[in-house]
C-alpha cells in the first residue's frame, strides 16, 4: 500500500479532486491509502438534491462549502476536527459494498485508543450505538475506492443547522439523508486527540511509521490536474448544484394582504417553472413574474438580480423582497 500525501490541503474541492485524480490516472495495480482534513464545509452524496439537504442561509452565512461527491450515500458535515480516509484499490465484486476489509485498521486503532468501535449497520463504524464514521464506495472500470469520515472533534452544534433544509415540501428523486445519533471520538479518550493525532495513530497502526515511507510521489504534472479538476469540477455549481436530481417545491404563506402559494419546479438547479396561487389582489398578472424567475438557477442570487427593478406590490399587494424571497427559498 501507498501513502498519498496531500501536503495539509484543507480545500475539499482540491481533496475530493486529488481523490478521483488518483483513482482515475495513477498506479491502477497499486492500492492507495489517503487522509485528508477539510475546512467547514457540507459534502453531498451523488445522488442527492441539494436543496433537500443544506439551509443555504445558514451555509452562506458561515462561509460553508457545498461540495458533491462522486460516491453515493447521504450528505456529511466536514470542519477541521473530522479526519477523512480513502482506501484507493483494484476493483474486485467482492469489495463492493463490502466494508469490514476497508475500515477493520480503523477499528483496530480507535479500539487501541480505548474507542469501543465496531462497524455497524451497512456502512458506519459506531461507538455504544452511537455514529462516529459513515463510509461510501463508488467503482470506476477496474478501480475503486471506499471512504469514510471520523468524527474526532467536530463541532456537533453547526452540523444539525446546516444540514436542515428550510420548511416547506420539497419533492425529488434524489436519495434523502437518514440522519443519525451521532458521537465524536473524543468523547470515549482519556486524552484529547485532534484529527492530525489520528491520522498519525492510524498511519503507525497501518505502515508501522507515522511517516511511512511508502508513498504515491505526485508530479508537478499530477497537481496540475487535480487544481483543474478542482476548478472546472467540483468548485462549479454545475457540479455542485445543477447536477442535483428534479424536484418539485411548494410553500404557502398568509399576508395581511392575503394567501401566497409558490410552486416551483427544478430542474437541474434551475427554475423550469413556477407558478403563484392565493387569494392576494394585484394589478399586474403574475405570469409575467413567472416568465421572469423562469430559466434562474434556483440561487437567492441569482433570484434577487432578477428582482432588482420589479415592483413587487403591483403583482401581490404590499410585499417586501425579502418576505418574497423567504417563501420561494424558505
Amino acid at each position: 500500500m501507498l501513502y498519498v500525501d496531500n501536503r495539509g490541503i484543507t480545500d475539499p474541492r482540491v481533496n475530493l479532486a486529488l481523490e478521483e485524480h488518483v483513482l482515475r490516472h495513477r498506479f491502477p495495480g497499486e492500492e492507495c491509502l489517503l487522509f485528508y482534513i477539510n475546512e467547514p464545509s457540507i459534502i453531498i452524496g451523488r445522488n442527492q438534491n441539494t436543496v433537500e439537504e443544506i439551509d443555504p442561509d445558514a451555509v452562506e452565512a458561515r462561509g460553508i462549502h457545498v461540495v458533491r461527491r462522486i460516491s453515493g450515500g447521504g450528505a456529511v458535515y466536514h470542519d477541521l476536527g473530522n479526519l477523512n480516509f480513502s482506501f484507493i484499490a483494484p476493483y474486485a465484486p467482492q469489495r463492493f459494498n463490502r466494508y469490514e476489509a476497508f475500515t477493520r485498521p480503523v477499528v483496530m486503532v480507535l479500539r487501541e485508543l480505548g474507542v469501543p468501535a465496531e462497524l455497524g449497520g451497512r456502512n458506519d463504524l459506531v461507538a455504544d450505538g452511537r455514529k462516529i464514521s459513515g463510509n461510501a464506495q463508488f467503482v470506476t472500470g477496474d478501480r475503486m475506492f471506499s471512504h469514510g469520515t471520523v468524527l474526532v472533534d467536530t463541532d456537533l452544534d453547526v452540523m444539525p443547522t446546516v444540514l436542515t433544509p428550510k420548511p416547506g415540501k420539497i419533492e425529488s428523486k434524489g436519495h434523502k439523508s437518514v440522519r443519525s445519533r451521532v458521537a465524536n471520538v473524543r468523547e470515549f479518550l482519556a486524552e484529547p486527540l485532534t484529527a492530525a493525532e489520528l491520522r498519525g495513530r492510524l498511519l503507525e497502526g497501518i505502515f508501522g511509521d507515522p511517516d511511512p515511507a511508502e508513498r504515491l510521489e505526485l508530479t508537478d504534472e499530477d497537481w496540475a490536474a487535480v487544481r483543474h479538476l478542482a476548478d472546472t469540477k467540483y468548485g462549479t455549481w454545475e457540479w455542485n448544484i445543477g447536477k442535483s436530481p428534479p424536484s418539485n417545491i411548494s410553500r404557502a404563506r398568509r399576508f395581511p394582504f392575503g394567501e401566497v402559494d409558490v410552486r416551483i419546479d427544478v430542474q437541474e438547479g434551475r427554475i423550469a417553472g413556477v407558478r403563484f396561487f392565493g387569494d392576494f389582489i394585484g394589478l399586474a398578472e403574475v405570469a409575467g413574474l413567472e416568465q421572469r424567475l423562469s430559466g434562474l438557477r434556483y440561487d437567492r442570487h441569482a433570484v434577487v438580480g432578477a428582482l432588482a427593478e420589479v415592483d413587487l406590490t403591483a403583482y401581490f399587494g404590499p410585499i417586501a423582497q425579502e418576505e418574497l424571497l423567504s417563501l420561494v427559498f424558505g
